[in-house]
C-alpha cells in the first residue's frame, strides 16, 4: 500500500473504524458533513483521513478506533463485581478497550456514545424481554453491527438456544472463565458481513 493510499479511505474503513454501517458513511457524505470526493466516472466514495478526524472530533466519535483498531467492548451487568473483575481481567490480558454499566438505560447511552464493537449483556437485568434489547439494536442502523452476548446465570440450555435464535450473537453461561470470554468476543467481532 503506498502512502497516498494510507491518507484516503473507502466508506467501508470508515465504516469500521466509527464501527457504523457503511449507508451511514455513505448519509454524512451525501449531506455534505463528511468531507470527500468520487472517484471520477464511478460511485466510488473517498474520504481523506484528515477529513475524517476533523468530522469524528466534531461528533464525538472515539477516536481511538483510528488509532489502534482496538476492539470496544462494553460490559453491562447489575453486578459490579462482575462488570469490575471481567473489566479489570479482560485489561489485564487483552488490549481491549474496555466500558462498564450496570443498568439498561446507561447501555442505550454508551452505545449511541462510545460505538462498542461487542457488548456483554446480562438478560436478567430487565424486567421487558431481552429480545427486545436486540430488537431495538437491530433496527437502528448505527447500531445493528454491535455484536450482543448474552450472560446469563439462570438460563437452561434450551433457553439459550432461543437467545441465539432471537438475534444474540452468541451466549455465555455463568460462572464462565476468562479464555471463554475472550473466545466469545472473538468470535463475535470476526465475523463479517
Amino acid at each position: 500500500m503506498n502512502q497516498h493510499e494510507k491518507d484516503v479511505l473507502t466508506t467501508g474503513e470508515v465504516a469500521k473504524i466509527c464501527n457504523v454501517a457503511s449507508r451511514t458513511v455513505s448519509k454524512w457524505f451525501d449531506s455534505g458533513q463528511l468531507k470527500g470526493y468520487r472517484i471520477p466516472g464511478s460511485k466510488d466514495r473517498r474520504i481523506p483521513v484528515a477529513n475524517l478526524m476533523k468530522f469524528m472530533k466534531s461528533h464525538g466519535i472515539p477516536m481511538d478506533g483510528l488509532m489502534t483498531g482496538t476492539t470496544r467492548v462494553l460490559i453491562v451487568d447489575g453486578d459490579e463485581e462482575v462488570t469490575n473483575t471481567l473489566r479489570d481481567i479482560l485489561r489485564e490480558q487483552t488490549n481491549y478497550d474496555i466500558h462498564t454499566c450496570n443498568n439498561i438505560f446507561a447501555a442505550g447511552v454508551e452505545c449511541e456514545r462510545y460505538r462498542p464493537h461487542v457488548m456483554l449483556f446480562d438478560v436478567h437485568l430487565t424486567e421487558t424481554d431481552a429480545r427486545a434489547i436486540c430488537k431495538t439494536l437491530r433496527q437502528n442502523d448505527d447500531l445493528a453491527i454491535v455484536k450482543v452476548i448474552a450472560t446469563t446465570g439462570k438460563l437452561t440450555d434450551g433457553q439459550m438456544m432461543q437467545l441465539k435464535q432471537h438475534g444474540f450473537d452468541g451466549v455465555l453461561k455463568k460462572p464462565f472463565s476468562v479464555r471463554q470470554v475472550i473466545d466469545a468476543i472473538e468470535q463475535a467481532h470476526a465475523v463479517v458481513y
